[in-house]
């Protein structure tokens, strides 16, 4: 239970961090120029925000699992890390995934013109060999 109070929070940190579009635009440049440092950024949204805005706004995208920083002498680098993308995507996509991938592949059959068998079920092929063995 704890550990799902956990993913819950993770969720929802990389949720609000998604929320805003300004981290979005951040997190595009940073897949663009993976390894840019924080100045890079600062340049890009330079007009927009100042270098505190900046830093508040990747301390977000950091609790939210999508930015990795690494300390390179003084300079800060950073990374976008699509891992919580990858994992929200499962959660809510697999079991559709397996459906229409199973409509496409009966598609696929009909308009071959091929025979479309069920596969027998294991616990089913294993009574009938015990009774029949």
């Amino acid at each position: 239970m704890a550990n799902d109070a956990k993913t819950d929070d993770d969720l929802d940190a990389t949720f609000f961090a998604l929320s805003s579009g300004l981290r979005r635009r951040m997190l595009d440049l940073l897949k663009k120029e993976g390894g840019c440092n924080v100045s890079r950024v600062c340049e890009w949204f330079a007009g927009e925000i100042g270098r505190h805005a900046v830093m508040k706004h990747l301390a977000v995208l950091e609790r939210g699992g999508l930015l990795v920083a690494a300390k390179d002498g003084r300079d800060k680098r950073l990374w976008f890390d699509p891992t919580p993308l990858q994992l929200i995507h499962e959660r809510w996509t697999t079991e559709f995934s397996a459906h229409w991938a199973a409509r496409l592949t009966r598609l696929k059959y009909d308009a071959e013109g091929a025979e479309v068998r069920a596969l027998p079920l294991r616990d089913a092929v294993a009574r009938k060999a015990r009774r029949h063995g």
